[in-house]
């Protein structure tokens, strides 16, 4: 793939950047992070009207059909500037799913409603005793006349708490831990028996534990085959984790923006602190690092969109692992590099390392991922 921008794309690139600069400071965000629904309904609309939430819809459902390049761009760019509000829980991952195996019907209904930003989409895939496997699926969705009833819980949804609509996994058939008999369903979040309960992460985000009880489902609430969900669930969150790992390289670059700017301003013994030796080493650690990551990053973007699944799987666990390896090293240098004030929470470098360490935890840490890319080889 290659990775030189277009003009299109830096454009793109340009427009975002001018607008979080104007428009996303970190004080907005804060302020946005501790309100009720922990976002801006304000910045959410923004994101709409630039183009942004209609990247991975389908241009015949009024979206851009975007590829993985575009989405990198603007994860890197959302990630400079710790934006909280749920785009890959909706416009990568949500909408990626159902441009690729809704109906006709689920298409028509819901993506040009996610396009425009009057519709958030959250995936419902986790379960407390599974932690991070996709194949632990203890919610039920049995047969009743022409539809299903579903029952369960799942845990940790990410923006759950703010989506419209939630795309849950549940068993149809098979073993509590297989792979198949796994069925992907479309369930209003207001439906019946749904019930939402939603917190606020360490990093700013927000998530939420959903219940399911007696959920009534119509037959045209499935998406994609019946028994057949796993490959369709592993797909859209492996374009999540691509998307992450985008977005952490954007927190790594900014971080270590700020922290060379502390460097140059902070004095003592009569001169800026950066001069030291010992410091300047620790910086080009940094930059090693960040650029580590940024490489594997890359590498995802290019292996998300590609059509062999063993290598696409493979890929993203190498960049999450090395995503989150060297996120906690450029986290804990910046807040290091910074003293007693990068301990504040007034202070945005410390929440930069918490962003870091959010997405680390998020899909899967670096143990998992060096785990499944060990069983991949």
């Amino acid at each position: 793939m290659d990775f030189e921008l277009s003009e299109d794309q830096q454009l793109l690139e340009d427009a975002l950047n001018r607008w979080l600069k104007d428009h996303y400071s970190f004080d907005q965000r804060q302020a946005a992070a501790h309100t009720r629904r922990g976002f801006s309904e304000q910045h959410w609309r923004a994101l709409g009207e630039l183009g942004l939430l209609a990247l991975q819809v389908p241009s015949e459902h009024s979206g851009l059909g975007a590829t993985a390049v575009e989405t990198y761009i603007v994860m890197r760019a959302l990630g400079r500037a710790l934006v909280v509000e749920p785009y890959v829980s909706t416009a990568v991952i949500g909408a990626g799913i159902l441009g690729r195996a809704g109906s006709a019907a689920q298409q028509a209904a819901h993506l040009p409603a996610i396009a425009v930003g009057e519709r958030r989409v959250a995936l419902a895939a986790l379960e407390a005793q599974g932690r991070f496997d996709l194949c632990d699926v203890k919610t039920a969705a049995r047969a009743q006349g022409e539809g299903f009833i579903l029952d369960g819980s799942k845990a940790v949804v990410i923006d759950g708490d703010s989506a419209d609509l939630l795309l849950v996994s549940a068993r149809t058939a098979g073993d509590r831990v297989a792979a198949g008999g796994i069925t992907l369903f479309l369930v209003n979040a207001a439906e019946r028996g749904v019930t939402v309960r939603g917190f606020p992460t360490f990093d700013g985000g927000r998530a939420a534990e959903v219940r399911l009880e007696g959920v009534a489902l119509r037959a045209d609430a499935r998406i994609g085959a019946l028994d057949e969900g796993f490959e369709l669930i592993e797909w859209g969150v492996d374009r999540g984790i691509a998307a992450l790992c985008a977005e952490a390289v954007g927190v790594m670059e900014h971080a270590f923006e700020l922290t060379l700017e502390y460097l140059r301003t902070r004095k003592q013994f009569g001169q800026p602190i950066g001069r030291f030796q010992a410091l300047q080493h620790r910086v080009a650690e940094m930059a090693t690092a960040i650029e580590q990551a940024r490489s594997l990053a890359l590498s995802a973007a290019a292996a998300v969109d590609g059509g062999d699944r063993l290598e696409r799987r493979r890929t993203l666990s190498a960049a999450k692992f090395m995503t989150g390896r060297c996120g906690r090293f450029v986290g804990q240098q910046a807040v290091q590099l910074h003293g007693g004030t990068g301990m504040t929470d007034e202070h945005a470098i410390g929440h930069y390392f918490k962003r870091l360490t959010g997405i680390d935890l998020t899909w899967g840490d670096t143990d998992h991922h060096l785990g499944l890319y060990g069983g991949l080889l």
